[in-house]
């Protein structure tokens, strides 16, 4: 029986669509940070009292997502023992908060140690992404790189930074913590039907390098325009996509308009938004407390939630 703990992420370089569905190979790299405070934590104990796998924490075609996972990995191992998973976030499941990232990452490394095997942070990462595409970038520390790749084996996240490397901060606003309509996995399925979405893959490296740029000299300044394009950039694919994909609500389009704002009136603050309607607000953390202040006092906000870059998935 072992534990993991993994952290959700947020992109600053997104990742929308799949070439390949089965093995979830994207079609561009993507760049993110891992959260402190959003994370999940899994239990995974294989033993020959279960006659099935059974998952705490789950239902229905989740459940079924989580045996396959596991079925990968007792192949690898030659054990045809079930499971039972124990497994619990810090933050809403299916609201557009990377849960599937934190909880296939963590899964994956808890199953792997209680089966005895020997993986590589690449490895894992390789495994990893096949249960959830952006678990890949939960598994190395702080400041995550995932490179496209030609195959399976070459497409795998890494460390660009580690999580004390910038004070950075993401204030996470949830307006939304009920599970989406639509998921993630639905919505991956229609992305090329978008006329904006080989667009925004043409696009796309000029971002990746703004963004990298941005890190390297730890200039928000550089880094915020870059990641908010990036955002819109994705959105419009979706809502443009057959059928069309609106995770965006009003109160998410408040938030933007506020930080905006904000911006304008001095304070360095940029916003993104994955799959959901729930905004990340980047900022460097000397502004981080008057930026949740601010969010705070803004009507329809559930909670706010403070994260600095943390480490990747580890065992506890």
């Amino acid at each position: 029986m072992v534990t993991a703990v993994a952290p959700a992420n947020i992109a600053f370089i997104k990742y929308w669509g799949k070439r390949d569905e089965a093995l979830r190979l994207p079609w561009n790299d993507s760049i993110s940070m891992n959260l402190s405070e959003a994370y999940t934590t899994t239990t995974v104990e294989f033993s020959p009292r279960f006659t099935k796998d059974e998952v705490e924490g789950l239902e229905g075609e989740e459940v079924a997502r989580v045996s396959k996972h596991l079925d990968r990995l007792r192949k690898l191992k030659g054990n045809a023992l079930f499971a039972h998973v124990e497994t619990k976030n810090t933050f809403p499941k299916g609201s557009g908060i990377a849960s599937s990232a934190s909880g296939f990452a963590a899964l994956t490394l808890a199953a792997a140690k209680a089966l005895d095997l020997s993986f590589d942070e690449k490895e894992l990462s390789i495994l990893a992404r096949i249960g959830s595409g952006s678990a890949c970038r939960s598994i190395p520390d702080g400041f995550v790189e995932w490179k496209v790749g030609e195959s399976s084996e070459d497409s795998y996240a890494y460390s660009l930074y580690p999580s004390d490397y910038w004070d950075l901060c993401d204030v996470l606003v949830i307006v939304a913590s009920s599970e989406k309509n639509i998921s993630s996995t639905k919505g991956h399925e229609a992305a090329t039907s978008s006329p904006f979405f080989h667009a925004r893959v043409e696009g796309i490296n000029e971002r990746i390098e703004k963004v990298k740029e941005g890190l390297k000299k730890k200039d928000l300044g550089i880094l915020g325009p870059a990641i908010e394009e990036e955002a819109i950039n994705m959105h419009a694919v979706m809502m443009s996509q057959t059928p069309s994909l609106f995770y965006w609500s009003g109160k998410t389009m408040d938030i933007i308009q506020s930080v905006i704002q904000w911006r304008d009136e001095g304070l360095p603050v940029y916003f993104t938004i994955d799959a959901g309607p729930n905004v990340h607000l980047i900022c460097e953390a000397n502004n981080a407390q008057e930026v949740s202040r601010k969010v705070r006092i803004l009507p329809n906000v559930e909670s706010v939630v403070i994260n600095k870059p943390a480490q990747g998935a580890h065992l506890v």
